[in-house]
């Protein structure tokens, strides 16, 4: 991903509160706010526009972050739709992109939609709501111009709040052909072997490094297939998630990653490896046998 310098600014004065996020020499504008400011923010004129909007929540039952992309000729308007809609009330956020020289039509925003959704879905970190999508055809030259759209998109979004499609880590050295590999073509980044750590539970091996915003498992990475007695609830829970997800799979004695998955922490991370509660810090070692707690001193 290419170096960015990007202005935020704060409406209201409060880093969560209302504000729009621009990258420079980029005609994108991107404007998000909490939906307690929903009335200020769609009083935004920018928002009169087409463009892509992304409503973020946590679903009551299940505790799990969940996200609706929606387009629209006019996003006020199809937000404070949303708003008065209850089968959407699980939304607390929203955030919008526009195009500042009113270059977007409505093919364009169907594109971006529609691969936006398919980019979500295949990060398996937070559950989509939308059903199927009509998605648009476009020629060749308006494709590429989109997909350097959605890359400053994901460059932007976790200003935003929103970290579903970026993809910290490529160094897994098994090649992909899913979805996956499309995430992570559009946050390319290069990572050093020596950075790559280990987690070794009876005979399996899991890899994977520190990411921006946690702990990142790489794909083929294996982790024990029973957990302890004392393994915690959350993290028996959690492996029944990613189970379910197909994120983990089967495999003879051993489950293994289909992906590259982040977790919030390495002791996270370790615990779903080894099946019960880890000091990450010590359980991942780099080649050397060098405890993360070592190499960060």
């Amino acid at each position: 991903m290419q170096p960015a310098t990007i202005k935020l600014f704060l409406v209201n004065g409060s880093p969560t509160g209302l504000r729009t996020a621009e990258i420079s020499n980029w005609t994108g504008l991107a404007t998000a706010g909490p939906r307690s400011d929903l009335e200020s923010l769609l009083k935004r004129e920018q928002l009169e526009k087409p463009g892509i909007y992304f409503l973020t929540g946590i679903e009551a039952d299940t505790d799990e972050p969940v996200l609706y992309i929606g387009e629209s000729e006019n996003v006020a308007k199809r937000l404070k739709q949303h708003s008065k809609n209850e089968a959407k009330d699980y939304w607390t956020h929203a955030s919008a992109f526009v195009s500042k020289d009113d270059n977007l039509t409505k093919a364009h925003i169907r594109y971006i939609e529609d691969r936006m959704i398919d980019l979500a879905r295949a990060s398996k970190r937070v559950k989509v709501m939308n059903g199927a999508t009509s998605g648009s055809s476009l020629p060749e030259a308006d494709r590429a111009e989109m997909d350097i759209y959605i890359e400053r998109m994901i460059q932007l979004l976790p200003v935003l709040g929103i970290h579903y499609f970026s993809t910290p880590v490529i160094a897994n050295p098994v090649k992909t052909q899913s979805d996956t590999a499309v995430v992570a073509s559009l946050t390319e980044a290069t990572t050093s072997p020596s950075q790559i750590l280990f987690c070794k539970v009876k005979g399996l091996v899991a890899q994977g490094q520190r990411s921006e915003t946690g702990f990142t498992i790489f794909e083929s990475s294996e982790l024990v297939k029973e957990v302890r007695s004392s393994c915690p609830a959350s993290v028996i829970k959690l492996r029944e998630q990613l189970f379910e997800k197909g994120v983990i799979v089967a495999e003879d004695e051993r489950f293994i990653f289909t992906q590259n998955y982040e977790f919030p922490s390495p002791s996270t991370a370790g615990a779903i490896v080894s099946g019960g509660s880890t000091n990450g810090l010590v359980a991942w070692t780099n080649e050397q046998g060098v405890t993360l707690k070592e190499i960060e001193g």
